[in-house]
């Protein structure tokens, strides 16, 4: 099956350059945000100075390094889409002595991950 790309790469262009627009115009939206708030609540309430436009992008970048948000699970759930299916097939298509051996790989996988408790007592035996 050959991708929509290759068949018409002008509109494989021009939907790229759609997204990245719009990417920045959500990222600018959010910034002027950040400074319409900060300048509307906090120089009033805990009598602040006013920032600019590039300070606001800056403490916003500064809050995306200290706290890491902005959708973290959403692009998990983009990169593991469709695991849990093909987990479902695979286990499916075990035997039942197949299955007790998985069971007991990620059994030890787990408990030497944890590394603390009733695990690592059983691990240091």
């Amino acid at each position: 099956m050959k991708r929509f790309w290759k068949k018409n790469p002008l509109l494989f262009i021009l939907i790229a350059l759609g997204i990245i627009i719009l990417a920045t115009a959500a990222v600018l939206l959010l910034v002027y945000i950040v400074m319409s708030l900060w300048n509307g609540v906090l120089v009033s309430v805990l009598s602040v100075k006013t920032i600019t436009f590039w300070q606001a992008f800056g403490i916003l970048v500064l809050s995306k390094i200290l706290f890491g948000g902005f959708g973290k699970g959403c692009r998990c759930h983009r990169r593991h889409f469709g695991w849990n299916e093909k987990m479902k097939e695979k286990w499916e298509k075990m035997s039942p002595e197949e299955r007790e051996e998985f069971k007991q790989q990620w059994r030890h996988k787990c408990r030497s991950w944890k590394g603390f408790g009733e695990t690592a007592e059983k691990n240091a035996e």
